[in-house]
């Protein structure tokens, strides 16, 4: 009878009904064995009886709350799969009560949010493809972009250069103690200025995936990057065989936006590069050491970080950025991966 009803609302009751008779079926009992008993029962064996009647009621809302806490529990589960990126989780249904209502609405919201999301990624990898195709344009926005990379880093710091070099004569006329600072400060900037030049050098190679995977590119590329810019690198990479050329394309060129900012305003020793398949998803960090800032997400960021969001969300993923003065800076990307989706239970 219990099966036959789904609705909370009424199972409940049924529940308080059937505890609430067991309870006046047991006062029954023990009124009927005080009164066919001549010799009274101890005051220790009455409080044993009333105990037992008070626990009836706590027990039997103990047991129905604890089975409904567990399909509630496994809700809570699925949703936190889902905002971790997990859009294969479903949720099995066929067990008759008012969840499982809960639980196929559940399992088309999921169903839906994952198939638009692939379509998502489909486009994105199309558009990708495109723009590959469209050399011209690739060649014009990356004349773009290196023209403002060398505005904003190395014609600054050889501007600055030059009028302090123009400073020198008069000031070892007037301050030759000031002078040697001021020399001191020139190697500092054109050291600095060697550093952006080779690392635009560096980004004019173009990375040649048709022959080699995107780990055995990155396993050359990286390391040569790194030493041309002064850095420790530290490269951990285990990906996936399959795929597709756009995700790999996207994912390198997220890299490479993201080593430029560490060369450009970390000043870091130390960067790290870790990208693995976490089995639902496609999870890239970048972390350095260095000076870090402060994430002000009312603020807008800067070109290249905005450039990475955008490619990440081009492919239905997202970008984080965690980062402290002092504390260094860590860049956190994460792709979604769709596979087939298996029986989850009877419907």
């Amino acid at each position: 009878m219990l099966k036959r009803i789904k609705n909370i609302k009424w199972l409940l009751p049924v529940y308080f009904l059937a505890a609430t008779s067991a309870t006046l079926l047991l006062a029954l009992f023990g009124w009927y064995y005080i009164s066919t008993h001549e010799e009274a029962p101890g005051p220790e064996l009455w409080v044993e009886f009333v105990l037992l009647l008070l626990l009836i009621g706590p027990s039997v809302g103990y047991f129905v709350a604890r089975q409904y806490q567990r399909r509630v529990d496994a809700l809570h589960l699925a949703v936190k799969q889902i905002t971790i990126g997990n859009l294969a989780e479903r949720l099995p249904v066929g067990n008759g009560d008012s969840f499982d209502s809960v639980y196929r609405d559940f399992n088309a919201m999921a169903g839906s949010l994952e198939s638009r999301l692939r379509l998502l990624q489909q486009f994105g990898e199309a558009d990708v493809m495109e723009k590959l195709q469209s050399n011209q344009d690739a060649v014009m926005e990356e004349r773009k972009r290196l023209a403002r990379d060398l505005h904003d880093t190395v014609s600054q710091q050889l501007f600055a250069i030059h009028m302090s070099a123009s400073s020198l004569p008069k000031l070892l006329e007037l301050n030759p103690e000031g002078a040697k600072m001021v020399v001191s400060q020139l190697v500092t900037m054109s050291h600095h200025a060697q550093r952006q030049m080779r690392s635009l050098i560096a980004q004019l190679r173009p990375l040649e995936l048709e022959d080699q995977t995107l780990e055995e590119a990155l396993g050359k590329w990286f390391p040569d990057y790194c030493n041309q810019n002064g850095l420790q690198g530290k490269l951990e990479i285990s990906l996936p065989d399959g795929l597709t050329e756009a995700i790999e394309h996207q994912l390198f060129l997220i890299i490479q936006e993201g080593m430029a900012n560490v060369v450009k305003h970390a000043r870091a020793k130390h960067v790290s590069l870790t990208l693995y398949d976490a089995g639902h998803q496609l999870v890239l960090q970048i972390a350095d050491d260095g000076v870090g800032f402060t994430v002000d997400p009312a603020k807008r960021s800067s070109y290249g970080l905005a450039t990475m969001k955008e490619r990440a969300e081009r492919l239905g993923g997202n970008a984080e950025v965690r980062s402290k003065p002092g504390s260094g800076t860590s860049i956190h990307i994460h792709i979604p991966k769709f596979g087939q989706v298996g029986s989850v239970g009877a419907e």
